[in-house]
Order: C-alpha cells, then structure tokens, then sequence
C-alpha cells in the first residue's frame, strides 16, 4: 500500500492492485485564498468525503469520475466502514457532523478522522478496529488540538500515526504547526517526502508519528 498526503486532510492512498482512493479533496484556493494547495493530480477510483465542507468534498476538481463514499460499504474489494461523529465538541451544532472512516487495504487498517471536533469513548474507538495506521486531525481551533490528538492516539494505539489539518505556509486558517502534536512524542519520523510505501510485515511495534512534507 502507498500513502500519499496531498495537503490538509486529503490523503491518497493506492493498493497493491491499483485501487485508488483518495479521502477529503480540498478546493485549491479554498476560503478566500486561505487554503493554497495546489490541485490533487490523481484519478482516483474512489473519494471518500467525511463531512460537506469545500476543504473536505471538492470532487469536481478531481480527474475522471470516482464512485463518491459517505457510508460504510465494500467497493473495489475493500470493505469501508463509516462512524458517525461531529465536527465539534457541542453534538454538531457549530459545525455540523463529521464521519470516521475505517478500511483495510493490502491487510492494513487505516482510520481518517476527517475534522473530529470531540474526544471519542472506548466504544467509539473499538468500532475502527485497531487501525494500523491512523491519520489525524492536530491544528486545533477547527478539529480537535494537539494535546486532545495525543489523547486519542494513545487509546487508538497504532503503529503509525500521521498529522493532518495542521499550520503550513499555504493555510492561512487559524490553526497550529504538527510540531504541537509530535513533540508529544518519543517516536516521531520528519520525512522530506509526501509518499509512503507501508507493509503489514514492515509495520513498527509501537506507535510512530510520521509527519510527511505535503504534495500540493
């Protein structure tokens, strides 16, 4: 499996097969130019979008014409599970709802939060059944804060968490660096690349941030 972080919360994520998917594209531009990443260049063969915000479900900037997920199912082989969660901690009356994604590719779990705005309950964190990757959300402000993140990864526990939704020189919204959230930890990877190649075989036993340079 291959992973790809295109910038703020989107994420590619391509099979061993050559399923793509890819979760939560942004609008280049986004926000009165708030949000500059450049548009993501991969045709995917599924988008998954967790909640209906212009940095989140810009699929008509996408290439080709991917089957749109905003529930749980099994498509292309890959059986997708969609929890229901809010985008604040006030039961989604500031922001509205926000869906956690958990799927398994290549025999790998991965769990994309989207714009979490709450802690979650042991029940809530059973049902992404231990992903083995975990991406989420860290700025603050919009989504849960780095202290709150670290919190959660450490319930979730898994073997490579990476940031999202964070301070980079092409957001202008008003939230925090990923550094808030990885200095929290002993086991943190800086890489100076946006792909990843991830093996079940080459997982790390305990839990890694990885913080990946963005590819838009």
């Amino acid at each position: 499996m291959k992973l790809k972080w295109n910038g703020h919360a989107c994420f590619t994520v391509t099979s061993d097969s050559g399923v793509i998917i890819i979760i939560d594209p942004y609008e280049p531009g986004g926000f009165a130019g708030a949000l500059r990443y450049a548009p993501v260049p991969d045709k995917a063969d599924l988008v998954l979008i967790t909640h209906e915000h212009s940095d989140h479900n810009f699929v008509k900037g996408l290439k080709g014409s991917p089957k749109l997920v905003r529930e749980s199912g099994e498509l292309r082989g890959i059986k997708i599970k969609a929890l229901p969660a809010f985008h604040d901690d006030r039961q989604g009356a500031e922001r509205g709802k926000n869906l956690l994604f958990s799927f398994l590719v290549d025999g790998i779990r991965v769990a994309h939060l989207g714009d979490l705005g709450h802690m979650l309950d042991q029940q809530q964190v059973d049902q992404l059944e231990h992903p083995d990757v975990l991406l989420i959300p860290v700025g603050g402000t919009f989504t849960i804060d780095a202290d709150h993140a670290f919190r959660l990864t450490n319930m979730i526990k898994p073997k490579i968490a990476v940031p999202m939704h964070f301070k980079t020189e092409k957001v202008d919204f008003p939230i925090k660096p990923a550094e808030k959230f990885s200095e929290l930890f002993t086991k943190v990877k800086k890489l100076e690349q946006s792909e990843v190649e991830i093996s079940k075989s080459g997982l790390p036993q305990t839990t890694e941030v990885w913080v990946l340079k963005y590819a838009c």
